[in-house]
């Protein structure tokens, strides 16, 4: 008799101690398992499209883990202190949890700015099998040249995300450490791994430009789909990007029943 997936609510330490907070939807701890790392400002459920996804991925036999990084969501921290290479961490982490537990294969699926940090935690020295991305930002300064110029005026060590009073602040630190990452270095690091780069026609957010150079800097083998009038959530169109990513997925680590 095969195994019901389930969920199950799980906790784990990043480098610094701090605890992660994560849902895993699986009926074993062997297989294939999913790492879903969310964007800038979201949380591991992606406003229930990311879990409706993980049931959707059950049905094909892939077990998926949803995760918040540190200062989002569930997981502990301060969100002031994110940076990349902090994302790179968790995710890193996130992937060790999973191979942990007995996962013999880990798929890596970042959205936005979890995008960047898959592709620069990259095979993980192996320990990742293969890279997916939606909506990646690779231009990290021009993406984020508004946050600089506002560094930049300021005499605090904080930047608000927005005008608004009740905005989000995050350090100055998160500008300077960006410079530290070539995008399209690291993607091309990614190989022998497959590679699937996802991303909307229209995205106003990240140029769809970010999504060709990641592509045009990864080694084979690596595909890229672009969603024609998609913006940067793939609103009304994420159950095309879901079928765009399954028919990778079973392309290149079918499910061994």
């Amino acid at each position: 008799m095969e195994h019901q997936f389930v969920w199950n609510k799980v906790k784990y330490s990043n480098k610094i101690g701090l605890n992660l907070s994560g849902i895993l939807y699986a009926n074993q701890f062997a297989g294939t398992v999913v790492v879903v790392c969310h964007g800038f400002t979201g949380s591991k459920e992606g406003g229930g499209r990311a879990v409706a996804m993980a049931e959707e991925l059950g049905l094909r036999g892939y077990a998926t883990l949803l995760f918040d990084f540190s200062g989002c969501g569930d997981s502990e921290g301060d969100f002031a202190d994110v940076t990349l290479t902090r994302h790179i961490g968790d995710a890193k982490c996130s992937v060790d949890y999973c191979r942990e537990l007995g996962f013999s294969r880990v798929i890596t699926v970042g959205r936005s700015f979890g995008g960047t940090a898959v592709i620069c935690l990259g095979r993980a020295g192996g320990a990742v099998a293969g890279v997916c991305t939606w909506s990646a930002p690779g231009t990290l300064r021009e993406i984020f040249t508004r946050l600089r110029v506002q560094a930049i005026g300021e005499d605090i060590d904080m930047i608000r995300l927005s005008e608004e009073d009740n905005a989000l602040r995050i350090k100055k630190s998160f500008i300077t450490d960006l410079d530290r990452y070539d995008v399209f270095s690291r993607a091309a690091l990614i190989a022998p791994s497959p590679l699937l780069v996802i991303h909307g026609g229209d995205d106003q957010v990240v140029p769809v430009e970010n999504a060709r150079s990641i592509y045009n800097a990864a080694g084979e083998p690596k595909r890229m789909q672009i969603i024609p009038e998609a913006d940067h959530q793939f609103t009304g169109r994420h159950l095309k990007v879901w079928e765009v990513f399954f028919e990778w997925l079973e392309k290149n680590f079918p499910v061994v029943l």
